[in-house]
């Protein structure tokens, strides 16, 4: 990096401009490359999903001369395809009447609704109980590790059309995780000493200002929790906004960061790159080094989605540039179950054989990455390929993660199925009726049913 280039990014005053529904039309690349037709598109659809880019999205990611295959523009901008036709339909027609807003609403509602807003059990299953009441803002689907989404990070600089976490962007309040309450969830934390991790998440907790993230850091710093080990900050930042870090705001999160590192936490920054051109400006090679000079690991996921990075040249690429700048790869996800997944997925074979034929193609200091792996229900499940056995065609699996922690590193089996998708649509190999862990699964849920019923049972009384 030019020496030039960096004094003119640290010395400058980069200000942040988001373009939403309500003013993107304004954008000079919009005007000057979109037709009215595709204008009307990206109205229809965010009507029901979530849309936001912003300047440097638009100024320095997006190649607007070939904008239709270019990967930012449609990791941030919404187009028809993104909406099932029946949906699209409904909102399109409603606005051909101009009908007013909050019936409009009212149909994007419902629609959300069927989109399977919270997939994986976020809402039902994730959320841990605490002196027989549910704890606001908080998930806990694994031992060691809990989410925690603080009520300031529930935004994010820009938008990623394929995000699990939609529902955070949204109107419909009832579909939404927060809190501001760490010190509720810092006694959480102390009274189960299995958990080591605390990971910040949203949204995106890097839009909050320096001094929030400041006042977490030392509230979880005084709680002197002697288990808790491990602070992690999940976070696009690096690839939407790395200005975050360069500015003086950045100078008092990096501090916070160091804080924590100099009271003995371990500090990771779970970075979401989903393309290889994410890794190329001059600000975000500037953020990663002043990141890393505090002694924050950086790592590195992604899903592989379709129309984004579906090839494993991407892949490779990105690795390769992760490791050169001094960050670990670390999973390549299966798009989730739930929004816009119709336009996203692709079968887990082929995911499968991206993976492989990336994973050729580097050298060992980037086969830290794990995956393609799902965050399903059960747990983090791992496709580790294609085999035979006993003259039978399976797809081999095992847990990374599980609701149950004895589940994870068992290999398990099923039929070979070249369509599917997700793991709800898999079969048991060998004739076996369930999968091993299934009927577990179903009891360990069957007790947090009888839980909660109680919770509302006392609540009512």
């Amino acid at each position: 990096m030019q020496t030039q280039e960096v004094d003119k990014l640290l010395d400058g005053d980069f200000r942040y401009k988001s373009f939403t529904v309500n003013n993107f039309e304004k954008i000079p690349q919009v005007i000057e490359h979109l037709t009215p037709e595709e204008i009307e598109e990206i109205k229809i659809v965010s009507s029901v999903l979530p849309f936001k880019a912003n300047n440097y999205v638009v100024d320095e990611l997006i190649n607007w001369h070939n904008f239709r295959n270019d990967p930012i523009f449609n990791l941030t901008f919404p187009n028809k395809q993104m909406l099932k036709s029946r949906h699209y339909k409904l909102i399109s027609d409603l606005y051909k009447r101009s009908a007013g807003k909050e019936q409009i609403e009212d149909a994007a509602i419902k629609i959300r609704h069927e989109l399977n807003p919270h997939p994986a059990g976020q809402s039902k299953y994730n959320v841990p109980l605490h002196k027989g009441k549910p704890v606001e803002g908080i998930q806990h689907k694994y031992d060691h590790t809990v989410l925690f989404f603080p009520r300031q990070g529930q935004t994010c600089h820009a938008y990623c059309t394929f995000c699990f976490r939609w529902p955070q962007f949204v109107k419909t309040k009832d579909l939404k995780f927060a809190t501001k309450d760490i010190d509720n969830v810092l006694e959480y934390i102390r009274n189960h000493n299995d958990i080591s991790d605390i990971l910040f998440t949203g949204g995106d907790p890097m839009v909050m200002a320096g001094k929030v993230i400041d006042q977490y850091i030392t509230k979880i710093i005084n709680a002197k929790i002697p288990h808790l080990k491990n602070i992690r900050f999940g976070s696009k930042s690096l690839a939407y906004w790395p200005y975050t870090f360069t500015n003086k705001n950045g100078e008092i999160i990096l501090g916070a960061f160091k804080k924590l590192i100099d009271n003995g936490y371990h500090v990771a920054l779970m970075a979401h790159f989903n393309h290889y051109k994410e890794l190329n400006t001059v600000a975000v090679k500037k953020s990663i080094e002043l990141i890393r000079s505090c002694g924050v690991v950086i790592r590195a996921q992604s899903p592989v989605i379709r129309n984004i990075n579906d090839n494993y040249e991407i892949w490779a690429k990105m690795w390769t540039k992760e490791v050169e700048l001094g960050i670990i790869p670390y999973y390549m996800f299966i798009i989730r179950d739930t929004g816009a997944q119709h336009y996203f997925n692709i079968s887990l074979i082929k995911a499968w054989e991206i993976f492989r034929d990336a994973y050729q193609n580097v050298t060992g200091l980037a086969r830290t990455v794990r995956g393609p792996s799902m965050s399903c229900e059960p747990g983090k499940i791992h496709i580790l390929g294609v085999s035979e056995i006993k003259g039978e065609k399976v797809i081999v699996l095992r847990f990374l993660q599980g609701r149950n922690s004895d589940w994870i590193h068992k290999p398990f089996f099923a039929k070979y199925n070249p369509n599917a998708s997700w793991i709800d649509e898999l079969e048991p190999a060998f004739d076996e009726e369930r999968f091993f862990y299934q009927d577990e699964l179903e009891e360990i849920y069957d007790i947090k049913e009888m839980k909660y019923l109680k919770i509302e049972q006392i609540s009512k009384n």
